[in-house]
């Protein structure tokens, strides 16, 4: 049986892609936002579930905060639950999701601020929008650099077919 060695230049390149998506620092700030969030969503939901006397766009607003931590929550345990590499997806997904949630805000801060003709709630709404271009930078980055990680996998996976 004969076995075959990819060249070095080859093995260093998937070894650093690898190492990339697998590094401790990037475990652990997915733990980060793991713990961040379920502590942040047990506090919210508490208030939900406790705290009778609400109003309405109370309860509406801290429900809407538990399915976002909820969702971070998520987010975070598939991330961490894959041994493989990603390539990049988790960052897709994230971005995708804080677009979502920055929108809901904005929106959510709109409807207020026009019901109740409170300016705190349109600043708000102001300041929900420079978050959602945040948001939208960071997603077209993620989409970017998952095409160019697809990409390169791609190569390396032919000319690893051709050893």
């Amino acid at each position: 049986m004969t076995h075959h060695m990819p060249p070095p230049a080859l093995a260093a390149d998937l070894r650093r892609l690898t190492v990339l998506e697998l590094s401790l620092p990037a475990r652990l700030r997915y733990v980060a936002l793991l713990l961040g969030a379920s502590a942040l969503t047990a506090i919210v939901s508490a208030l939900l579930l406790t705290e009778s006397g609400l109003p309405l766009r109370t309860s509406i607003a801290l429900g809407v905060m538990t399915v976002i931590g909820l969702s971070w929550m998520a987010f975070a345990a598939w991330v961490l639950r894959h041994k493989r590499i990603l390539l990049g997806r988790q960052r897709v997904v994230a971005g995708r999701m804080a677009l979502v949630f920055c929108s809901v805000f904005v929106v959510g801060a709109l409807l207020i601020g026009y019901e109740t003709g409170n300016p705190s709630a349109l600043s708000a709404a102001g300041l929900g929008t420079v978050m959602l271009l945040v948001a939208l930078t960071i997603f077209i980055r993620a989409k970017r650099l998952f095409a160019q990680l697809s990409k390169r996998r791609g190569v390396l996976e032919q000319q690893l077919g051709r050893i």
